[in-house]
């Protein structure tokens, strides 16, 4: 299936849509809803991640297959781990039985876990035998994906003697990390980051009272009508809820870093309203660090392309292990619209054209980003995505409110 898109002919934008909550902060609260029931969530995700999670958490069989779920992975594993006495074969994709585990499975040993890779040593499918974990103490990379750190952190406060982890080399994602301690903190944890060390304290779940998390909607979805007003005239306006100032999320940045494209943002009332103010100059070249936010880094070097602005991303060293190797992608696709991309193992170089070539048909690799990321161009130029249905991944309605922007009013 191809999804064909062509606004080339829209004048000022002006529409006003409501995002569904964060898929990070939801797959967190719903693992931690499971450790402690009397936990309460609202504006969950309709992400197909966190269905397939919330599924799994529900489910009572002992075969998971989680899809292309890669945080449904990471978080299960650590799950499943400490329940005692439960053995369980978690499955996934194709593609989610190519991607790493082995950092997180060699930690949850460490704890005294046991788990049995079934076919390919280091990645799923995994046989979990679910133990009563005593163990308090154990060391990992930091330098891959944060989703290991955070998958320890959820079970810990639900651990006989709680945790110690510590951290060794350059911490990835650090905001995703730092969002975890702030739902635990939320629902009364005690837990301390000093260093590259983090102490989290068990939390006794007969003495739990009722709490409620309120899940902000998700930045990373906000960012594809970022790049639509950067790439729209002069006036052009969104409204998105529910927002926060201070938010949870890494991708937030955005509310800074699209200021560069002349996007400002203004918050009221847990909406934030976006306006194109500016055009910014032409082949200027911008250099940013994304290793905090690296799931922005498709967004942002499209918004690029399509302004012939060139820019060198560094940082982005966790999208060779994603839905897809992320940076070959960019560099096959953007490609395809003229647009010179040199990537190593964690930057991206890109190089725009005088002019954008029309009525290129992008592949999407099963990749959710892929599909959204690309889609803004199409103010610029008719541009068709395959696999558009890839979106329900993280954003279920994308299309439909997409399509909302553009009817006639």
């Amino acid at each position: 299936m191809i999804k064909s898109l062509d606004y080339t002919t829209h004048s000022k934008i002006e529409a006003e849509i409501r995002i569904s909550g964060s898929k990070s902060e939801s797959n967190r609260a719903l693992i931690l809803q499971k450790l402690f029931p009397n936990l309460t969530i609202e504006n969950l995700s309709d992400s197909d991640d966190t269905k397939h999670l919330q599924k799994a958490l529900e489910s009572d069989s002992t075969i998971l297959d989680i899809g292309h779920a890669g945080t449904a992975m990471r978080f299960l594993t650590a799950y499943w781990a400490c329940k005692e006495g439960q053995t369980i074969l978690l499955t996934g994709s194709e593609r989610m039985q190519e991607r790493p585990i082995k950092v997180l499975v060699e930690a949850l040993r460490q704890l005294g876990a046991k788990i049995t890779y079934l076919n390919k040593e280091g990645y799923p499918p995994l046989e979990i035998q679910g133990k009563k974990i005593t163990h308090s103490k154990v060391t990992l990379s930091a330098e891959v994906s944060s989703q290991y750190i955070s998958a320890l952190l959820l079970i810990a406060p639900s651990l006989e003697n709680g945790l110690t982890l510590s951290l060794e080399g350059q911490i990835t994602s650090l905001p995703y990390i730092q969002m975890t301690l702030a739902l635990l903190n939320q629902i009364g944890v005690q837990a301390s980051f000093e260093q590259n060390t983090i102490h989290i304290n068990k939390l006794d779940t007969n003495a739990f009272p009722s709490k409620t998390i309120h899940i902000e909607s998700d930045w990373s979805s906000a960012s594809y009508f970022y790049a639509l007003l950067a790439l729209a005239p002069i006036g052009s306006s969104l409204i998105l809820s529910s927002y926060l100032p201070e938010s949870l999320q890494g991708d937030s940045i955005l509310k800074n870093l699209y200021q560069t494209f002349g996007v400002e943002t203004q918050f009221d009332h847990h909406h934030i309203r976006l306006q194109k103010v500016a055009d910014p100059v032409a082949n200027q070249t911008i250099q940013w660090d994304l290793n905090s936010a690296p799931d922005i880094a498709q967004t942002i070097a499209v918004t690029c392309a399509g302004l012939k602005m060139n820019c060198h991303l560094t940082g982005l060293h966790t999208l060779k292990i994603k839905e897809t190797d992320r940076l070959t992608a960019l560099q096959t696709e953007l490609g395809k619209l003229g647009v010179s991309v040199q990537v190593t193992e964690d930057t991206l170089k890109l190089q725009a054209p005088d002019q954008l070539k029309s009525n290129a048909v992008i592949a999407t690799y099963n990749d959710h980003r892929m599909a959204m990321a690309f889609a803004p161009l199409a103010l610029l130029v008719p541009i068709h995505i395959e696999n558009p249905e890839v979106v329900s991944k993280s954003y279920l309605n994308f299309w439909k409110d997409l399509d909302q922007i553009f009817q006639p009013k």
